[in-house]
């Protein structure tokens, strides 16, 4: 407990453009190797590159959504080194003047908010991918990959745990894909983080030797990575030895980091300006089109959930965890009858928190890929704002829903399942379970309060779910008060 962990994450974000940063080779996924990879991409004599503009407003984008300064005039250079996969032999990536700088996401852990400070984000190529599993003792390249956009963004190393660094890293994954900027495809690789980890005595100011861990792929690994990673820092300094900066790899099977390579800093690199493109220059007119474009941000309908919908701080977390559900709630409640709106917005926010997000978890699909549309869950709604249904009744409608049996008004006509809000019919339950429980009743008058649960469940199971418990509760309460 006398060492304190410091992290910073350089996230990798795939930008969902057709075409790639500086060639005209499409980006989709799943091609067959070296199919979708043009003359600029594996850099044959004479090639230039040519900027693609749309991954240019996607880097704005972000800029504008983390309340960053966004530079009018950015520079591309060349990052000089060797791999297999690389074959110009450099990167063109931005280093001295990034697009994007500064900017700030604020993340919740712990039970408290917390500011990450962002360094910058910049605009670069990918390289390819190394293939080792298919080949017996070679290995493949597949160029696909090779100058797909990539908006790098880095923050500072703002960061003190391995699950701050997770909400960060989620924080920033909600957020691309809010803006759509990047579809955040952990398993495709089009989201995934580098983790720089150091450690330093409690209340020293001074940043220790720094290990990066490339290519995290899932939050699951990012958090095993950091604690491991961590732990043997401490270890080796308490044993009395000095940390290399190295770049190391996470192997999920035994959980641990092994040393890839000693790491460079960016003099190895030898960056200078790449002479086959021009400075990158953003006027003000591209940047307030941009700006008009740009969708309400989560912070900002959180906060309007809130103050017109009065709705809670944690109801309107869960709805703007991701675009698609902000959405959803918003058509769901737009078609909802009945009820005054902060009580309908309420019961909404509930069965997609609720109910729709548990079948969601069960069926593992996401929410684009739901079999309830929003119309249907707004016909359940408004079956349970005008008292047809009970809560519990609700769920069996549900469960028609999800298994495609028709509107929610269909399945409970089919069903039967409409609720029982006669008060003569519930008076004649209440009636006949009072009768044939005496024992409880002398229990509940002489101050039991357990017994007279006891008699509204069988008045609900006399009625199979049926009776409006609200009155059932009244009814009963009545007659026992009244002996």
């Amino acid at each position: 407990m006398d060492w304190e962990i410091v992290i910073g994450l350089e996230t990798h974000a795939q930008l969902s453009t057709r075409s790639k940063i500086f060639s005209g080779a499409s980006t989709a996924f799943g091609a067959p190797p070296n199919t979708q990879a043009c003359a600029v991409d594996i850099a044959l004599p004479g090639v230039l590159p040519v900027l693609n503009i749309g991954a240019v407003d996607k880097a704005i984008r972000f800029g504008i959504a983390v309340g960053a300064n966004i530079n009018r005039r950015s520079v591309f250079a060349r990052k000089n080194y060797f791999y297999p996969d690389l074959p110009k032999g450099y990167q063109i990536s931005q280093y001295e003047i990034p697009v994007v700088e500064g900017g700030q996401v604020t993340i919740q852990a712990g039970g408290a908010e917390k500011i990450i400070h962002l360094t910058r984000a910049h605009l670069e190529e990918d390289a390819g991918k190394s293939l080792h599993e298919d080949f017996h003792g070679m290995t493949g390249i597949d160029l696909n990959r090779a100058g797909t956009p990539l908006l790098e963004i880095v923050s500072e190393p703002d960061m003190r745990s391995a699950e701050e660094a997770v909400e960060y890293a989620k924080a920033l994954h909600a957020l691309v894909r809010w803006i759509d900027i990047c579809d955040g495809s952990m398993q495709e690789g089009s989201f995934r983080c580098d983790a720089n980890v150091s450690v330093r005595k409690k209340g020293s100011d001074q940043l220790g030797t720094r290990r990066e861990i490339k290519n995290l792929n899932s939050f699951r690994f990012l958090q095993q990575a950091i604690e491991y990673e961590a732990g043997w820092q401490i270890e080796q300094l308490e044993d009395g030895q000095q940390i290399q900066q190295a770049t190391v790899l996470f192997d999920p099977d035994s959980g641990q980091t092994r040393l890839m390579r000693t790491k460079e800093d960016a003099h190895d690199y030898r960056y200078f300006p790449d002479p086959d493109l021009l400075p990158l220059e953003i006027d003000d007119a591209w940047l307030e089109r941009t700006r008009e474009a740009m969708p309400e941000l989560p912070a900002a309908r959180s906060h309007r959930y809130q103050t017109e919908l009065g709705l809670s701080g944690q109801d309107t977390v869960l709805l703007v965890s991701d675009r698609d559900t902000a959405d959803f709630f918003e058509a769901t409640l737009a078609e909802v009858a009945g009820g005054d709106r902060p009580a309908a917005a309420k019961l909404t926010a509930n069965w997609i928190n609720g109910e729709l997000a548990a079948a969601l978890n069960r069926a593992e699909v996401e929410l684009a890929a739901c079999p309830v549309s929003a119309p249907a869950l707004a016909g359940l709604i408004s079956r349970v704002i005008d008292k047809t249904l009970s809560s519990k009744l609700a769920k069996d409608v549900f469960d028609g829903l999800w298994k495609g049996e028709g509107s929610a008004d269909e399945i409970i006509d089919r069903r039967g399942l409409r609720q029982i809000s006669d008060s003569g019919a519930i008076e004649k339950l209440v009636d006949e379970v009072i009768a044939a429980n005496e024992r409880q009743v002398a229990d509940y008058l002489g101050g039991k309060q357990k017994a007279f649960n006891s008699l509204v469940g069988q008045i609900m199971k006399a009625s199979k779910g049926k009776a409006n418990p609200a009155q059932v509760n009244e009814i009963l309460k009545q007659k026992l008060d009244s002996r």
